[in-house]
């Protein structure tokens, strides 16, 4: 929104309706502010000084990242602590000096954002998160890229803060820990040292895959360990995913495909699995300009494929209700919602071990809906980006074919 910013996207954003946007990494970006913006660090950048004196914090850039979130229609999701640093000297991933000076500085963060302390707002910030990814790196790592303490050093932090933070804020939802991957013997040790007195409403997880039937199977496991272990209260958000087919020799395939055709089928599929999965959030890693970002060239800001299944997704979303959706095709995802007068389908063919048919034809039964209902059909294909490409009356069964990472928006009676 600044006026020397000549090319923006906000009114994209907002078109897509996108309900959270976490602020993690948002300190890798020159636009959003940079080393300025929502890291504590940044926030509050001489650990020496009065956690209680509204002087020794600088809120402006973050005021302002914020801001714009919401005027996309956007609430955010906070991150508290730093961003990664893969760099070969840290700088703000070290663990604080002080723990339970820590947890003051979040708390008057929070004040500000939510309660107007320090000439802050009332945004109504409900998800503080502690930390990012503390278990991406072993305790005996020379290059600890996210928390480079010990995993006993983060419990520790952890606990001192989710319980200060919920003593003081008690509708809050406090949680964390963004992990990196489901490594069963730190969680083990992570669970054995909060217990279930320590405030933990969300366990948030991260999940980069080329298969998006493994983002639901992980979602089960996550599940599991949760309940397995006193927790069946806590929400799972899964608020890191996308295509990721290897870190090392696939890693330049990997991002060549989130920018196109078939990372958009990608996200189309796991928006489609992730309704029938034990979560209760998903959030796409990343729409920031960066690397991961299908949904936006990341310096001309143009649409990319990605974005359309979001907005597709939209139109699911707004009907509010998710209505049971099933295919017997391995290579077809879908989801379905309705209203009293109204329904969408979502559908994307993926598969990505390289020999799949180029398209497939299939039947489509609408339980529920009357013979002559009027469909529309809104197609995402090489040429077509959301385009109505068909408009005709129901009579069950629709006969459907769909071209290898297409994907296909029905909507039903609207």
């Amino acid at each position: 929104q600044r006026p020397d910013l000549h090319i923006v996207n906000l009114e994209d954003y907002r078109a897509a309706g996108i309900p959270y946007a976490r602020t993690h990494d948002a300190s890798l970006c020159y636009a959003y502010g940079g080393e300025h913006t929502v890291d504590t660090a940044a926030i509050f950048p001489d650990f020496e000084k009065d956690p209680y004196d509204p002087a020794s914090y600088d809120f402006c850039l973050t005021d302002e990242y914020l801001q714009t979130i919401r005027l996309a229609g956007t609430q955010p999701f906070y991150r508290l602590g730093s961003k990664i640093e893969h760099w070969p000297k840290k700088y703000t991933t070290l663990p604080p000096a002080d723990f339970h000076k820590w947890a003051v500085i979040c708390e008057h963060i929070i004040k500000h954002y939510n309660e107007g302390w320090a000439d802050g707002f009332h945004m109504g910030i409900e998800y503080w998160e502690i930390w990012n990814e503390p278990d991406l790196d072993p305790d005996d790592s020379d290059n600890k890229r996210c928390w480079g303490g010990t995993a006993k050093e983060y419990y520790a932090l952890y606990v001192i803060t989710a319980t200060h933070l919920k003593q003081v804020f008690p509708s809050l939802k406090i949680g964390g820990p963004a992990c990196a991957g489901i490594h069963v013997d730190w969680l083990k040790g992570f669970f054995e040292r909060i217990g279930t007195a320590v405030p933990f409403d969300f366990f948030s997880w991260h999940c980069y895959t080329s298969n998006p039937r493994v983002i639901a199977q992980n979602s089960v496991l996550v599940r599991q360990l949760l309940d397995e272990n006193g927790y069946t209260e806590t929400e799972s958000i899964l608020n890191e995913w996308n295509y990721v087919a290897g870190w090392e020799e696939k890693f330049r395939l990997s991002i060549e495909t989130i920018l196109g055709l078939k990372g958009a089928a990608f996200t189309s599929a796991v928006l489609c699995e992730g309704q029938r999965a034990p979560l209760d959030m998903l959030m796409y890693y990343d729409a920031s300009p960066c690397a991961f970002n299908g949904l936006f060239e990341a310096y001309t800001l143009r649409k990319l494929k990605g974005y359309y299944p979001f907005l597709m997704f939209r139109t699911l979303y707004e009907l509010q209700t998710c209505v049971e959706a099933c295919a017997d095709m391995d290579s077809l995802y879908l989801c379905a919602a309705g209203s009293e007068n109204a329904g969408a389908v979502m559908l994307t063919y993926f598969d990505d071990d390289g020999a799949a048919p180029p398209e497939l034809t299939f039947l489509l039964h609408l339980k529920g809906i009357p013979d002559g209902t009027v469909c529309e059909y809104y197609l995402l294909d090489e040429e077509h980006d959301m385009a109505l490409v068909k408009k005709e009356p129901y009579y069950a069964p629709a006969t459907v074919t769909i071209g290898l990472y297409h994907s296909i928006l029905v909507k039903i009676g609207q």
